[in-house]
């Protein structure tokens, strides 16, 4: 009996019309996209207002990511729906201001500091086993693990849990913010005057603001501590006292709410998409969801050194990362005329780089749209591990928490598949669309029990 294939959304007829297209965008990116892309190595999107690129071919995803960032920029009109949360983050600048802020944030997340952040890390994925106990039976599992990835954030970089009065009420806000906010909206391809007013759906603005607000009080409650000499050595206090060594400044409370903000996007609403799919992934395949667990036994060992167990939940997590990837496009724009596989790329160009398209590419993976974590171990996988897979980016601006997500992913997977079995519900098959990350439609329901 041949296995069902995991959730995909259907790709639109090849060629609609230009309203049609907006109109298909606005609902959802992923479904907004003809199926030829999956097999293209470049296609162009031609309308009055603006020419993009999509970019599939490793050699010249490579050229944008790796050989050549400074002259593929992140594009500005990414700024355009994200902004009222995320300032002036480092997901958002480019050139010197973006360089200031990677040289101040990396060192928080070198190799000696997930040892450091691992007790924080296990602390959340127990407290996420606790709250499941009390909640077996049919559970949408989307808000659980976003729960439980929020958590993480708060306990490794405020070293205060998700109970906290002002950790809660951020979820909360932000919660309502994922589903009003996609992670691309129109104005990052359409070319509006700055004068322009941007508009956002009903609360988007609002929620931001009282995001940011409640940020900025732990924040300056952090300033105070630091200065106090009483602050916790967590990755705020790592990263508010960590100078730049060109200049020697370090981030002010403006700039660390800003920084706080991608933090918790970055980290919270990647991490929460994911593991809710790779738990979906494995009701849906019960002989790896098995497989896992047993290996979990090895979390006996409460120290780091158990993570080094987990190799197939590692694989799982990799494997959902490449048919799930949270952040399913990326966009860059280009700084200079160019000429890619014989075409013209006009300066100003925006450069579609789609790891959901990248991951599921006919002409570079076997079995594209299969779920199958021993790929990994396979010549196929490898190769394509190293051309073709991109959740974190690449190059000079892969996601400085891409380390971090690979030990807390398969981490909290084991915990909560060691205590429990999870199984599909025939009637609530998910559907993915992209909101800020790559969720399900409505919701991802699983059938849970104790074992």
């Amino acid at each position: 009996m041949t296995q069902a294939l995991p959730p995909k959304p259907p790709a639109r007829p090849d060629r609609v019309s230009l309203w049609r297209y907006v109109k298909l965008f606005r609902q959802d990116i992923l479904s907004a996209q003809p199926a030829r892309l999956y097999r293209a190595w470049m296609a162009e999107f031609r309308t009055p207002f603006f020419r993009s690129f999509l970019v599939n071919q490793p050699e010249l995803v490579k050229v944008l990511l790796k050989e050549r960032p400074e002259d593929f920029p992140k594009s500005d009109r990414i700024a355009e729906g994200l902004k009222p949360l995320l300032g002036n983050s480092v997901f958002l600048t480019n050139g010197e201001a973006w360089k200031r802020q990677r040289r101040i944030i990396d060192p928080a997340f070198e190799g000696g500091r997930l040892k450091d952040t691992y007790p924080a890390m296990r602390a959340a994925a127990e407290a996420a086993v606790e709250r499941l106990k009390e909640r077996q039976g049919l559970v949408e599992i989307e808000e659980e693990t976003s729960h439980a990835a929020a958590d993480v954030i708060f306990r490794t970089l405020f070293s205060i849990p998700i109970e906290h009065q002002v950790a809660g009420q951020v979820f909360s806000r932000f919660r309502d913010y994922q589903r009003s906010q996609p992670l691309l909206n129109l104005a990052a391809f359409v070319p509006l005057p700055r004068w322009m007013p941007r508009f956002f759906r009903r609360g988007t603005r609002r929620n931001a603001e009282v995001i940011r607000e409640l940020i900025a009080q732990l924040t300056r409650e952090r300033m105070d501590a630091i200065k106090a000499g009483t602050a916790p050595d967590d990755l705020a206090t790592k990263i508010m006292t960590t100078r730049d060594p060109e200049t020697g400044s370090t981030f002010d409370t403006a700039e660390m709410v800003d920084q706080v903000a991608i933090f918790f996007l970055a980290g919270h609403e990647t991490s929460a998409s994911a593991l809710a799919w790779a738990l979906y992934l494995m009701a849906l395949y019960p002989g790896w969801q098995e497989k896992v667990a047993a290996e979990a036994e090895a979390l006996a060992d409460e120290s780091f050194a158990a993570v080094s167990k987990l190799r197939v939940s590692r694989d799982v997590f990799r494997e959902t990362l490449r048919l799930y990837p949270p952040v399913p496009m990326m966009v860059r724009e280009a700084a200079c005329p160019e000429q890619f596989r014989d075409r013209d790329v006009p300066k100003g160009a925006q450069m579609v780089l789609s790891p959901w398209h990248l991951h599921r590419h006919e002409r570079l993976w076997e079995n594209p749209d299969g779920f199958d974590p021993s790929r990994w171990q396979t010549e196929n996988g490898k190769q394509c591990q190293r051309d073709a897979y991109i959740p974190f980016s690449a190059g000079a601006r892969v996601c400085t928490g891409a380390g971090f997500a690979m030990v807390e992913g398969p981490l909290i997977l084991s915990m909560i598949l060691r205590a429990f079995r999870v199984a599909p519900v025939a009637a609530q098959v998910p559907v993915p669309v992209a909101h800020l990350t790559v969720r399900s439609k409505n919701g991802i329901w699983l059938q849970l029990s104790r074992r």
